[in-house]
């Protein structure tokens, strides 16, 4: 189970007193998701999920909280942040900043067929044109300049070959003129068990805690790497073009955006990489803490760079 900071029935009961939505009937920790300790919350009145913050400051946490509440008042399906009795979304906990959002209906499908990833690229383009209307700020969390950093944390514990992949991809990404391209606030964490269907419908996109303002090509780039790659780690290319035209039915995607596609691909590929080896190699105490494996990102990079410009695009 990837929670860090344990919660006692008592103390969380106490915590919810300042909030109108019941008494607590139930709490239980959830197995997904490496950066929180997260809880489903039931009370007299609903279900919500509890989330500690392991690593984000209560200065950091208030971007993500009202964007989650900008993009639920205009209709999409996120969970939407639970105001206490003060009307903050933000409180402390077992000595950790954290908050209580709406639990969605539904679950994820991790083998999706091509009708649900043209229903993903669609939402997803709803969720980037809400988006550049948010007016609060903050460049992505894991852009460049953590990449910089991380790359020099993971470098030491890497193959001869693997420093030699970090070095030159960083290089390459370096030349990328990502201000080029259209932006705004973006989800930048968009994986299959990030979404939920209630039947054949998204019911909801949940952990927004990686998001920030970036180019909204990187955030259908990681959307792609996960949702489209088949066996291998290569992209489908009937699902690559479902999702891909589904997103550009409802936010046409440029041409500057065309061309950057295979370094947004590699970009997505390698922040991942290097988040899973430092979560690998430079683990945080936690309890029972869910790590996932590396080498799935590395050799995803190393597909993406090796296809180059043939890369499914939509249709």
């Amino acid at each position: 189970m990837s929670v860090f900071t344990p919660v006692t029935p008592d103390a969380l009961d106490e915590w919810l007193s300042n909030y109108a939505i019941g008494h607590l009937i139930e709490l239980r920790g959830i197995s997904e998701g490496v950066q929180n300790s997260n809880f489903f919350v039931t009370t007299s009145l609903g279900r919500y999920v509890l989330t500690l913050f392991e690593t984000l400051s209560h200065a950091e946490l208030p971007f993500y909280l009202h964007l989650m509440a900008h993009l639920a008042r205009h209709g999409l399906p996120v969970p939407a942040p639970i105001a206490d009795l003060d009307n903050e979304y933000l409180g402390t906990l077992s000595g950790k900043p954290a908050a209580l959002v709406r639990r969605l209906s539904g679950a994820s499908d991790m083998s999706p067929n091509a009708a649900r990833c043209t229903k993903v690229g669609t939402m997803m383009a709803g969720l980037h044109l809400a988006g550049q209307r948010f007016g609060r700020r903050q460049e992505n969390p894991r852009g460049p300049e953590w990449r910089a950093r991380t790359a020099q944390a993971v470098r030491p514990y890497l193959s001869a070959d693997e420093q030699a992949l970090l070095d030159a991809e960083l290089a390459f990404q370096a030349s990328i003129d990502v201000a080029a391209l259209p932006s705004g606030a973006i989800h930048a964490d968009l994986f299959r068990d990030n979404l939920l269907w209630d039947g054949d419908e998204v019911g909801g996109v949940i952990d927004f805690y990686f998001a920030g303002n970036d180019a909204l090509l990187f955030d259908l780039a990681v959307t792609v790497n996960d949702w489209c790659a088949d066996a291998t780690g290569g992209l489908d290319p009937v699902r690559t073009r479902a999702l891909l035209t589904g997103y550009h039915t409802e936010r046409p995607l440029t041409d500057a955006e065309h061309a950057a596609w295979p370094a947004m691909l590699r970009a997505a590929a390698l922040r991942f990489w290097l988040s899973r080896a430092e979560d690998f190699h430079l683990p945080r105490d936690g309890e029972m803490v869910l790590v996932k494996d590396p080498n799935e990102y590395r050799d995803i990079l190393r597909q993406r760079i090796v296809a180059g410009d043939t890369l499914p695009w939509h249709d």
